[in-house]
């Protein structure tokens, strides 16, 4: 889930917050988009019948997401939100960062493997994206990230009383390094299992292998 360089990239006027009632018309479209793809994958996901089954106008629904692209990578943004909270409530309990964060990835992947062919459409959806996507792209990618990052600060029964409220130490250059690096193995590993190269068995040994860039690049580790 890779993304160019916010330099690279004009800055856009911020969208003003949506209204409550906004809020609710976009959370049925995202439902909706959900449960369509979940049913039949990418091409199952029609923008007449996501506004028909939402309850608005097409023109509207084209006003929120301008295409059927940006409204599946907008359904992965909702989705892995939704994950993220849930795995807050229940975080990672090895004692190693990598082996926390291979644990988390684990369940966002099992996750997604409940439903395969809504995982299927979001994925073609990064995949198709274009320039015209990015912002949502670059959502999806800091919320992996973000992901990570809580499942590599240590468990809070871990933790001397006194640090119970401190934040996890800020990782290193080299770590953020190898966040990307992991967030491009999930990727891949989640795509070559939709396509059926890969076993789940291998996808968990890829992960857990790549996981242990973690305590490598720790400023404590020994290299």
């Amino acid at each position: 889930m890779t993304t160019e360089s916010k330099a690279a990239r004009p800055t856009l006027p911020a969208s003003p917050p949506l209204t409550e009632r906004q809020e609710a018309r976009r959370r049925r479209i995202l439902h909706t988009s959900a449960k369509l793809a979940s049913r039949g994958g990418f091409d199952a996901v029609q923008m007449r019948e996501v506004a028909e089954s939402s309850g608005v106008a097409l023109g509207t629904l084209y006003r929120y997401f301008p295409s059927k692209v940006h409204l599946l990578v907008a359904t992965m943004q909702d989705q892995l939100q939704h994950m993220h909270e849930t795995l807050r409530k229940r975080p990672p309990s090895e004692q190693d960062p990598g082996a926390r964060v291979a644990q988390t990835l684990m369940r966002a992947f099992r996750a997604l493997q409940r439903e395969p062919h809504l995982a299927d459409a979001m994925v073609r959806a990064l995949t198709f994206a274009d320039r015209s996507v990015s912002p949502e792209v670059d959502t999806v990618s800091r919320l992996t990230t973000a992901i990570i990052l809580d499942a590599m600060a240590p468990p809070a029964a871990g933790r001397h009383p006194a640090q119970e409220a401190s934040p996890a130490a800020a990782p290193t250059p080299e770590q953020l390094s190898a966040v990307r690096v992991i967030e491009h193995t999930w990727h891949s590993a989640l795509i070559t299992w939709l396509s059926g190269r890969a076993s789940i068995a291998q996808v968990k040994i890829d992960i857990e292998t790549v996981c242990r860039l973690i305590d490598l690049t720790a400023p404590d580790s020994d290299r």
